[in-house]
């Protein structure tokens, strides 16, 4: 049996998995404010499993950050600053006599749906989180593939590619702005809609307008297919994945997935584009699941 938690920004979700996958407990409590806490928090989630279960458990935790492979320190989790630099794994060692394990949560992701979800039938797997922010994760064969960095799968901090260098809103580089989280993150959907028609509305609000076919919404919507599809080709020409998995809440708004795919073809001159795209079979369990499969699936 296998504990896997999800540690969010706001919220804490663990689930325990049986031998066959099978989920016995799924649950939620909020994310306390402080590292200290949270260790705290999850170190009784466990002890209170174990005792009810009467025996050691193997915990895999998913995170919004990567992990140095050299000092086992979480960076990047820019929505849990707080994670930044310390090494939860060791911590909880400290007070939990059992196997540990951390991934970053798109890895998770990627990897539920890669085991036994939507893509499971497929060798080379690619999951995309679309939701606040942006996040992505690689998988062979079922495993992580996270690479030396910790980075692998992280397709949103590239540059959005764009026909001319006009469209560029910085001459930073590596601006936020110009990244494809840039442009397709549930925060900056909301922004860049506000900035383009003075109206502020949030993310769902404007994905209904578009199915109502409301005049502005189709057409920031349909600019927001394209920057999909052009985001799609950085992961196609470098991994060209059997099956690319969409998840996260921004995602359950996405119905136009096959005429995503038709703009990605026509984009790499590929008619015959033979990646499938997927919606998650676990939904927005698919990241604690994962989670709990890391003791037996362990990254590369």
């Amino acid at each position: 049996m296998q504990i896997g938690i999800d540690l969010g920004a706001t919220k804490i979700e663990y689930v325990l998995l049986d031998n066959n996958n099978k989920e016995i407990v799924r649950n939620r409590i909020p994310t306390p404010d402080n590292y200290d806490s949270t260790l705290l928090s999850i170190i009784k989630i466990v002890k209170d499993l174990e005792k009810k279960n009467n025996k050691k458990l193997i915990l895999g935790i998913c995170h919004p950050g990567a992990t140095d492979k050299t000092t086992g320190l979480i960076k990047n989790a820019h929505n849990s600053q707080w994670l930044n630099d310390k090494n939860i794994v060791k911590d909880l060692k400290k007070k939990l006599d059992i196997s540990i394990y951390s991934e970053n949560d798109a890895n998770c992701f990627c990897l539920s749906e890669a085991y036994d979800g939507s893509a499971s039938h497929y060798e080379t797997v690619f999951g995309i989180i679309l939701g606040s922010g942006c996040g992505g994760g690689f998988v062979i064969n079922k495993k992580i593939i996270s690479g030396s960095n910790g980075l692998g799968g992280e397709w949103s901090l590239n540059q959005m590619p764009e026909i001319t260098n006009t469209n560029l809103k910085s001459e930073k580089k590596l601006d936020f702005s110009n990244r494809i989280e840039g442009y397709l993150s549930g925060k900056t959907i909301e922004k860049n809609y506000e900035i383009q028609f003075k109206n502020k509305l949030s993310a769902k609000e404007i994905f209904s307008n578009y199915r109502n076919k409301e005049k502005n919404a189709c057409a920031f919507v349909n600019d927001y297919k394209n920057k999909l599809a052009r985001s799609l080709v950085v992961i196609i020409t470098t991994v060209d994945p059997d099956a690319i998995v969409f998840g996260g809440g921004l995602s359950n708004e996405i119905d136009f997935l096959d005429e995503t795919k038709k703009i990605t073809s026509n984009l790499i001159n590929e008619p015959n584009l033979k990646t499938v795209f997927l919606k998650p079979l676990y939904g927005d369990a698919s990241g604690v699941r994962g989670a709990a499969l890391l003791g037996r699936y362990n990254s590369i």
